[in-house]
């Protein structure tokens, strides 16, 4: 009181909050690396989680070559002795852009580069090895497809009764994830818009026994007259991928085994590696890639990995936005506020963003004329002067380290459109 007078101090009213959803319960739709490695983080930190893995599954899996960036997830897990006791050691890339022309890179080379190395994995026993750090962190695992259903005409969802049954679940969980891969369930379930790239490839994949590669480990992408293939190194195979336009290699029969099997008895730069190759899997195909979802997250729900959407074989980024994923939907359900899933979301969409960029760099014929022009310079004088700085941003996209680094972004997209030194990058374009 002053003078006589009542004197008040007004104090600052808080600031209002963000409703709170921290998830006690969560429940995971698929058992793969995006769906485990979120399940084992949240079990972790306490959350009920049940993860539902059916136990059906293709003969082999596209993403078996692992960028380095992944290593440091293995390790969280604790998984990368286990890993490597089955996988081959990858320590670098080949790209073949013809029969006259051969570029390789080492990641140890790669300046400022946190991981050096890493594993080309076979599938089955990679993905099993993921589930079981699930399970041993305290997530319940479900053999059983798991089926959503809408809450009226709102964007919530919910477990179906069956689904809730086979699980042993009183009561809906708090949560839900769908990390089910390209079925993409909530994304059909909602109609949620999609983005798709401008290619409407066919992806062939097998194993096969008796092919030859430049450098044993690397993962080798060869540039054919149509499209590109991939050489991955495994225990004992190789496996060999085709992405081609889905158009021409219809010429070479109807089933998947025919097209395959014919494109490389033909292919003038694929047959020089594949004539003494034996198939020793099914092949499969894949199509429904190059495209994303518009929304990653609602009222009780998230998509994860590649049900959120997956860009290209090429580069392995698949796997490396899934793990991405997981932890930061992870910490996002953990943190338990709006703000914070699309927090998620965002960094999602930009790094399937990115990815798509690289991805178009390469498709056009820019990218790999870039590397041809920059093993040119590279013993010049500018070359020897600017190295140091190349070698820190521009190979740190492609172990996955720096793949969402806008200055680094930024820097090879100036040097794909300004830094060709006058060649025309149509003459490496994969058509």
């Amino acid at each position: 009181m002053i003078a006589g007078k009542r004197c008040f101090i007004v104090l600052p009213m808080p600031s209002r909050k963000r409703p709170v959803r921290r998830a006690n319960r969560v429940a995971i739709l698929g058992g793969g690396p995006s769906g485990a490695t979120a399940g084992a983080l949240l079990a972790r930190a306490g959350v009920d989680v049940v993860l539902f893995a059916r136990n059906k599954r293709p003969p082999i899996i596209v993403g078996e070559s692992l960028v380095p960036a992944i290593v440091p997830f293995l390790r969280e897990l604790g998984i990368e002795e286990e890993v490597a006791s089955y996988s081959i050691w990858k320590g670098g890339a080949t790209f073949i852009h013809d029969k006259e022309y051969t570029q390789s890179f080492r990641f140890h080379e790669v300046r400022g580069a946190k991981t050096t190395y890493s594993y080309n994995v076979p599938r089955d026993r990679f993905d099993a090895s993921v589930l079981e750090a699930a399970r041993r962190a305290g997530a319940r695992v479900i053999e059983h497809s798991a089926r959503l259903e809408r809450v009226g005409q709102s964007d919530r969802l919910k477990l179906s009764e069956e689904t809730l049954a086979a699980a042993g679940l009183d009561e809906q969980p708090d949560f839900i994830v769908d990390a089910g891969g390209r079925s993409r369930q909530i994304v059909r379930l909602l109609e949620i818009p999609t983005i798709d790239g401008n290619r409407r490839d066919t992806a062939l994949h097998a194993h096969f026994e008796g092919v030859e590669v430049e450098i044993p480990g690397n993962v080798h992408t060869d540039r054919l007259e149509h499209g590109w293939s991939w050489r991955i190194p495994l225990p004992g195979r190789v496996s060999i991928g085709i992405v081609i336009d889905s158009e021409f290699i219809g010429r070479f029969g109807d089933t998947a085994e025919e097209q395959m099997d014919g494109f490389l008895r033909e292919d003038p730069i694929v047959r020089d590696f594949a004539r003494p190759a034996r198939r020793v899997t099914p092949v499969v195909r894949y199509t429904n890639y190059q495209s994303r979802s518009t929304r990653g997250v609602g009222e009780n729900w998230a998509m994860l990995g590649d049900a959120f959407g997956f860009i290209d074989p090429v580069f392995s980024s698949g796997l490396l936005i899934a793990f991405e994923g997981a932890r930061d939907l992870a910490h996002a359900l953990l943190e338990g506020t709006d703000k914070a899933l699309q927090r998620y979301e965002r960094k999602t969409e930009h790094s399937l963003a990115s990815w798509q960029r690289v991805i178009g760099w390469f498709y056009n014929g820019r990218l790999l004329t870039l590397f041809r022009v920059g093993e040119y310079v590279r013993g010049t004088l500018p070359g020897k002067l600017l190295g140091f700085h190349f070698r820190k941003h521009m190979p740190r996209i492609f172990t996955g380290e720096d793949a969402t680094n806008r200055y680094s972004l930024g820097l090879v997209e100036f040097m794909v459109k300004h830094g060709l030194a006058g060649n025309d990058p149509i003459k490496m374009k994969i058509n």
